[in-house]
């Protein structure tokens, strides 16, 4: 049984130690434009040119690394509607343990093919949340695999808080920082490195309004379950797991919430502007800055771009 305690900083020192030869340190691109647009002076993190095309191969690499080879040997397995999925994947491989990934039968088609591609089983099961779990729960009880939770897990949590630990090492001096929020780990490691790094830098996290649940539990202080799951932004339909809630009640600033339109409006002009590849999920925090939801005005900002892994048979435009 994993430990659930909250991660402290050193926590996140020692995952970029494990795993830093194993991930890539992605650039921090800006751009002229959206500074124009937005008054302020942004910086975008981009995790979708991490291996697997997104932030959470960090995570599920400390995850897998931390391991006794006992555990990873029984076999490794995790539920994802994609990008984490992908993430177990090829870190299960790289060290030589077998993974099997319970998907929702409605998760991106090329999610799917990338994590057939890195060797692991596919469980499809329904998109709900509760079936994840219990298709999840059956498979452990029948090999006793080792589960590696998408985001409540403290090894999870300090391998995502290494991206915002690399941004912050190129820009110690951000006023605020923002991610996109679905079930919180990368927003809990990143608050949780913002806020040793430099108390005074304001860490915002930003959702769909179709999915607002961390929204909602931020407001009301208890966690509050996912009411819908037709957004766009398919990475941001989880709900939080307590300790991703923990983090948020303690360091966060602020959660905000954006539309549909918005969130479309502003990946495409990402693709367009920045010539680079983002997913829905990635815009999120760009769309509450550009719907002023954020004030930026003459402030530094750091944006972590979450994933590039798009359908490209499936445009949301």
């Amino acid at each position: 049984m994993a430990d659930l305690s909250l991660p402290q900083y050193a926590d996140i020192e020692k995952a970029h130690r494990r795993i830093g030869s194993y991930v890539r340190r992605t650039p921090v691109l800006t751009s002229s434009y959206f500074n124009r647009l937005t008054g302020g002076e942004l910086f975008f993190k981009c995790e979708n040119f991490q291996k697997v095309g997104a932030f959470k191969f960090r995570g599920a690499c400390n995850a897998v690394m931390s391991l006794l080879k006992s555990e990873g040997e029984k076999g490794i397995i995790t539920h994802s509607s994609g990008n984490h999925a992908q993430a177990v994947a090829l870190a299960a491989r790289m060290n030589g343990y077998q993974a099997t990934i319970v998907m929702p039968e409605n998760a991106p088609k090329v999610k799917v093919n990338a994590v057939r591609e890195y060797g692991a089983e596919i469980v499809f099961c329904e998109s709900t949340i509760q079936a994840r779990d219990e298709t999840a729960q059956k498979i452990i009880a029948e090999t006793g695999a080792t589960f590696i939770h998408p985001y409540n897990h403290p090894a999870v949590i300090s391998g995502q808080g290494t991206a915002a630990k690399e941004l912050l090492e190129e820009h110690p001096d951000l006023d605020i920082i923002m991610a996109p929020v679905g079930g919180g780990g990368l927003i809990s490691g990143t608050a949780i490195t913002a806020k040793h790094l430099n108390p005074k830098t304001r860490v915002i996290g930003a959702e769909p309004e179709r999915a607002d649940d961390a929204y909602r539990s931020f407001h009301s202080g208890k966690i509050e379950p996912v009411l819908r799951t037709d957004t766009v932004a398919d990475g941001l339909r989880t709900s939080l797991g307590e300790l991703t809630f923990q983090v948020i009640h303690t360091h966060l600033d602020d959660i905000v919430t954006v539309s549909e339109e918005s969130i479309i409006r502003d990946m495409r002009a990402v693709w367009e502007r920045m010539k680079i590849i983002i997913e829905p999920s990635c815009s999120v925090p760009l769309s509450a800055i550009l719907d002023k939801k954020v004030d930026v005005m003459g402030k530094k900002v750091g944006i972590i771009l979450t994933g590039g892994n798009v359908d490209l048979e499936n445009l949301p435009w």
